[in-house]
């Protein structure tokens, strides 16, 4: 999967998230996804690719660094935290699905309860 249709996939799929809002930041290579006001996914074009990064489980992020070459330690992020995903080989449209909505997930996890627009313990569960 080429870095475009990556961004697409994700862009698509957050769309269907409840309580979620993007905007352009920083400057108009940053593409910023948020619910409840914090960022959950963030994508933008490192040298020539395409890319996204998403929050992830630290024992989640280890293992996908270790499965996928197109996965790597978060850009300008926590290296714990977060991940860069470039698409490649072993990243398909599903593993992209999962990735969105294991940051939102995430995420909306950290808000106050009274905030949280998806138990974040039950919603998707990769359906």
């Amino acid at each position: 999967m080429d870095g475009q249709e990556l961004q697409k996939i994700a862009r698509d799929h957050t769309a269907e998230l409840p309580g979620t809002d993007q905007e352009q930041r920083f400057d108009p290579d940053w593409e910023l996804h948020k619910v409840g006001g914090k960022v959950f996914m963030l994508m933008t074009d490192m040298p020539g690719r395409p890319v996204l990064i998403l929050k992830a489980d630290p024992d989640d992020a280890t293992a996908l660094r270790e499965q996928h070459v197109g996965i790597t330690a978060g850009y300008h992020m926590n290296k714990r935290h977060w991940i860069t995903v470039e698409g490649g080989d072993t990243v398909d449209d599903k593993l992209v699905r999962e990735l969105v909505t294991d940051s939102y997930r995430l995420v909306v996890g950290g808000l106050p309860k009274s905030r949280q627009p998806v138990d974040p313990h039950t919603y998707d569960r990769h359906a």
